[in-house]
C-alpha cells in the first residue's frame, strides 16, 4: 500500500460538482492499494498517517502529529500511485489490486485512522474526482507499507 501524504492548509474533493469531503488544516492522503496488500498494510500506513510528525511546533520544528495540530485527514483513493512507469510511455496498472479488494482496504484504512481519534473525510472510491488543495510547506511524503517488510 502506498500513500502520498501532503500537509495542507485546506483540501476538498468533488464528484459531479458535489462536494464529498473537505478539511482545513491537516493531511491530504492519496492511497494506492497494490496486489497482495492486506490488513497489516492498512495498520502500517494508518499508524504512520496518525503519528507522523510533520506539523510545526511553537519553535517551527516539524514536531507535531495531525492530532496535536488539531488537524484532520482527507483520504482519496488513487490506484495510479501503484502504476509502473518502467516500460514505454504509458503507465502499467498490473500492480494495482482488484477494485473490490482495494475498496475494502481503503475503507479499513479510513476506519483505522478514525479509531485513533482523527477526523477523516473521504473521496468516493472508483469515481472521477476533482481534488483541490493548498499545500503547506510544501511537505509531501510517500509511505510504503512494504518498506519495512
Amino acid at each position: 500500500m502506498l500513500a502520498l501524504v501532503q500537509r495542507v492548509r485546506e483540501a476538498a474533493v468533488t464528484v459531479d460538482h458535489e462536494s464529498v469531503g473537505s478539511i482545513e488544516i491537516g493531511l491530504l492522503v492519496y492511497v494506492g492499494v497494490a496486489k497482495g496488500d492486506e490488513s497489516r498494510d492498512v495498520d502500517y500506513v494508518g499508524n504512520k498517517i496518525r503519528h507522523i510528525r510533520i506539523f510545526p511546533d511553537a519553535s517551527g520544528k516539524m514536531n507535531l502529529d495531525v492530532v496535536q495540530a488539531a488537524g484532520a485527514v482527507l483520504l482519496v483513493s488513487n490506484f495510479t500511485l501503484v502504476a509502473s512507469t518502467n516500460r514505454g510511455r504509458r503507465p502499467g496498472f498490473d500492480r494495482a489490486a482488484d477494485p473490490e479488494i482495494a475498496e475494502e482496504l481503503y475503507e479499513q484504512l479510513a476506519n483505522r485512522i478514525r479509531a485513533e481519534g482523527v477526523g477523516v473525510q473521504t473521496g468516493r472510491f472508483g469515481e472521477k474526482m476533482f481534488v483541490t488543495a493548498v499545500n503547506d510547506g510544501p511537505i509531501n511524503l510517500v509511505i510504503d507499507s512494504r518498506e519495512d517488510a
